[in-house]
């Protein structure tokens, strides 16, 4: 029974990964005056199989000096990192409740950055080596934020579970009373999946195509899986720790609707960011977070912590 819930978890999950690289598609060409891709299936809706067919039936090329078994490994190691942090994600019912659940999901993204490193530095290239040590320099620093942001939300809500957090906004989102955490919560997952503008690691440019320059056909598609799973699991994250829907007034399936509409709008918010805006430059990208965020995100989480104290000390009126 466990295996059949594991697997009606993750199909659903590499489903979603595959059309939202068609809807990503869709939704740049639409912006850019162009249809997309059209051809395969009808309106282009059997692109991502026939994308899907492609890369894993071509040759996987690997580089003569590369380290084999890290570099077979890499990949596999991001799609499973990705997969394994929707286990405690409510949608109603975690795979696993977990009471730590907030920690896992911080620790289980913090062993993605193991897999960039790995593959770039098992590629045995200069520019993936690059691409990794720049993805790696900003995946850890944006953590940062991430975490000092969820702190400041496990305070308010007073649990690491996830469902606890569901319960404390069965009157107001909130994304109402903390929405400067929210706006730097929704800009740091952006850094931290490597999206538009923040997609320094895959500067073509400069790097060719990053950390995973030397990857094709089946490990390549891992990589791409990876990345696309983990700008679902970002959104849903975001849905439940800021726009989330009490599940105990309403029906599970009202609650998985809901759940799904947010998630879906805040993944066309990634789409359309990538539509809008260039690329920044690295140090403009370190920047922001150790310049701006860091200290606003500290000041924050003090204002969080001293607000019950001041909320206590005003005397009740009589």
């Amino acid at each position: 029974m466990f295996m059949m819930n594991l697997l009606l978890l993750i199909i659903p999950i590499i489903l979603a990964m595959a059309f939202l690289t068609l809807l990503e598609r869709k939704v740049l060409g639409y912006m850019q005056l162009r249809k997309g891709p059209n051809v395969v299936g009808p309106n282009g809706l059997l692109q991502p199989f026939a994308d899907a067919m492609k890369l894993f039936i071509k040759e996987p090329l690997q580089p003569l000096t590369s380290s084999t078994l890290l570099y077979i490994t890499a990949p596999t190691l991001a799609l499973s990192i990705a997969l394994i942090m929707w286990a405690p994600i409510p949608i109603p019912l975690p795979l696993i409740n977990m009471n730590l659940g907030v920690l896992f999901i911080l620790a289980s993204s913090s062993l993605a950055v193991y897999s960039i490193l790995w593959s770039g530095w098992a590629s045995n290239s200069k520019y993936a080596l690059i691409g990794a040590l720049r993805a790696v320099a900003q995946t850890i620093s944006y953590e940062v934020t991430l975490a000092i942001i969820l702190l400041s939300i496990i305070m308010m809500s007073g649990s690491f579970t996830l469902s606890t957090l569901i319960l404390t906004q069965e009157h107001s989102w909130l994304f109402l009373s903390s929405w400067p955490l929210a706006m730097m919560w929704f800009i740091s997952t952006l850094a931290e999946t490597n999206r538009a503008p923040f997609d320094l690691t895959e500067g073509e440019s400069e790097l060719v195509s990053g950390f995973n320059v030397e990857y094709a056909a089946g490990p390549f598609a891992l990589f791409f899986m990876a990345e696309y799973t983990n700008i679902i699991m970002m959104n849903a994250l975001t849905t439940t720790i800021f726009l989330s829907t009490p599940h105990n007034s309403y029906s599970p399936e009202y609650f998985s609707i809901n759940f799904t509409l947010k998630t879906l709008i805040l993944t066309i918010a990634f789409l359309w960011v990538r539509a809008s805006y260039p690329r920044f430059r690295y140090d403009q990208l370190m920047h922001l977070l150790w310049k701006n965020f860091l200290p606003l995100t500290l000041a924050l989480c003090m204002w969080y912590v001293s607000l019950p104290i001041i909320l206590a000390s005003i005397p009740p009126q009589t």
